[in-house]
């Protein structure tokens, strides 16, 4: 009998118990890979893509009838009003966990209309920070309805995750919510976001295919958004950061400009070191670098090499310098490295949250080609190996 009772209270306890009768089936939701802002007639605009995720559990490729996307828009005073709207026309919960990339035009950056845009997204409980952001001149929409090469899925795309293809060229360094919170927070309150284009450089046998293409940066700041530094002007950037894996210059090797050589760079490191002289402050950049040489006919010794990689990088360090200044922009955050080193010395100094620099600002940049590769000995060797000093 005891056993009996012991049983049927059991049974009843179990009824107490909560399951998972709330929670909402995963095919009966709709998911958010991106979402687009723009501001057109005082109003943002805002665009969901929203992706079919079916198809990327089944393989990398999708299948050929299935849309790589729908793209909803809306319009609304603030950016919440405009999803709200997307809400009533959606047939389906949307989930917001698997957010990959938020992506701005002109209009939506100007006069500090980003800034309530990254703070919705940082407040809402299911983002993360993780989601990276980017700029451009074209239609959001149709940057968000580009699809990948072979017709992969878009969870894949450059945009969706820009680690992978800036493993071979950091034209650019990706950016991500936490890291332009932290970049306007602090010294010098500006951030650059890469600048997306799209550009026709691929083709199948019966059309040429669209594709997204890293063209430079935007640069955003507290007060709202300075410009964009885009294609040669931007070439500077990438050689004053860490995170660049690998790049390339091609410069001439003869005088005629009949000769070409293109150099693969790769184990980039920088060091920026401010010098506070009174009431100036100077800057010297430190780099090391090695590199590589391909497909070059003809013959080079080490110092001649060494001599033309470094006048180039030296070259398109300054030419993006000055380009940020014309902009009012402190392009390298030199601005945070004073504040790093000697903040007496930066608030000393500083105006509205940053160091005025002049044109001769980075007073010295000092290259060393640690290494430098010859690439496959295919043919006769291409480097006279000549040991000289790496800072001639």
């Amino acid at each position: 009998m005891k056993t009996t009772i012991k049983f049927l209270v059991m049974i009843f306890l179990t009824t107490l118990l909560t399951g998972c009768w709330d929670i909402t089936e995963p095919q009966r939701m709709y998911y958010i890979n991106a979402v687009g802002v723009d501001y057109v007639d005082n109003e943002y605009e805002v665009f969901l893509q929203i992706i079919n995720f079916a198809d990327v559990a089944k393989s990398v490729q999708p299948s050929s009838n299935a849309a790589p996307a729908d793209v909803g828009r809306a319009k609304g005073k603030t950016v919440e009003e405009a999803i709200y709207k997307l809400y009533r026309s959606s047939d389906q919960e949307i989930f917001w966990g698997h957010m990959r990339y938020l992506i701005f035009s002109e209009r939506a950056m100007e006069n500090e209309r980003a800034i309530p845009v990254i703070d919705t997204f940082i407040r809402f409980r299911d983002t993360r920070y993780q989601i990276w952001i980017y700029c451009t001149t074209n239609p959001v929409n149709e940057v968000l309805l580009v699809s990948p090469i072979l017709k992969n899925s878009l969870s894949s795309s450059k945009l969706s995750n820009p680690i992978n293809p800036t493993e071979q060229e950091t034209f650019v360094e990706p950016k991500n919510i936490r890291e332009i919170v932290i970049g306007l927070n602090e010294p010098n309150h500006e951030v650059t976001i890469p600048y997306v284009s799209i550009k026709k450089d691929w083709q199948t046998d019966e059309e040429k295919v669209e594709e997204t293409y890293f063209s430079g940066v935007g640069i955003l700041s507290k007060d709202g958004f300075k410009g964009f530094v885009k294609d040669e002007a931007a070439r500077g950037n990438q050689w004053m950061h860490n995170y660049t894996n690998q790049g390339e210059i091609t410069f001439k090797l003869t005088t005629d400009g009949k000769e070409d050589l293109t150099v693969n760079i790769d184990k980039l490191h920088v060091k920026v070191l401010p010098i506070v002289k009174e009431e100036d402050v100077y800057f010297e950049a430190k780099l090391r670098i090695n590199a590589t040489v391909d497909g070059y006919k003809g013959k080079v010794n080490e110092k001649e090499l060494k001599k033309h990689i470094i006048k180039e990088i030296q070259k398109e360090i300054q030419n993006t310098y000055k380009v940020g200044l014309k902009l009012d922009v402190d392009i390298y955050r030199l601005s945070e490295y004073l504040y790093r080193d000697n903040v007496k010395a930066w608030k000393r100094l500083e105006k509205d949250g940053k160091i005025p620099l002049k044109e001769d600002s980075i007073r010295k940049i000092t290259i060393d080609v640690s290494q430098i590769n010859p690439g496959r000995k295919t043919f006769s060797e291409i480097i006279k190996i000549k040991r000289t000093n790496s800072s001639e």
